[in-house]
């Protein structure tokens, strides 16, 4: 059994988060989610607008994730020691040395990193940014 493991933030749960683990899950037999705890996300972006409690039920309710955990770090280096999945599914949108350092965590380990493109049409931060516009434009 093959086993996967990506994580999201999943604040503003859209398609391209959808498309990405769809894509994950075809990669392996059974895949495992990280969602990103606040403190986690904040490491680099700002404060989710969902609840983490919340973001993890919808993770767990989609059709194509095994198992949604707790990622208490933006990195998935912690999780991925703990877990040895066979495959660490990337975002392409991460960093070069984040991707280097999975590469090599997961060398390691014996397994691989597989970087799937990002889903530019959408974005949970081009939703947010969408919503506060139409808002200033009505109350006008």
């Amino acid at each position: 059994m093959k086993i996967g493991y990506t994580y999201v933030v999943a604040d503003i749960f859209h398609f391209g988060h959808l498309r990405y683990l769809q894509r994950g899950k075809k990669l392996c037999d059974k895949l495992i989610v990280g969602v990103l705890t606040d403190e986690a996300t904040m490491e680099k972006k700002q404060k989710p607008v969902i609840s983490y409690k919340e973001r993890l039920e919808v993770v767990k309710s989609i059709k194509c994730v095994d198992r949604a955990i707790i990622q208490k770090t933006y990195s998935p280096i912690p999780n991925v020691k703990r877990l040895k999945p066979d495959i660490l599914i990337e975002s392409a949108n991460h960093t070069k040395e984040a991707i280097k350092e999975a590469k090599e965590t997961m060398k390691k380990i014996g397994g691989k990193v597989k970087v799937l493109s990002y889903y530019k049409p959408q974005s949970s931060t081009a939703i947010k940014l969408k919503i506060l516009n139409g808002y200033k434009r009505n109350k006008k």
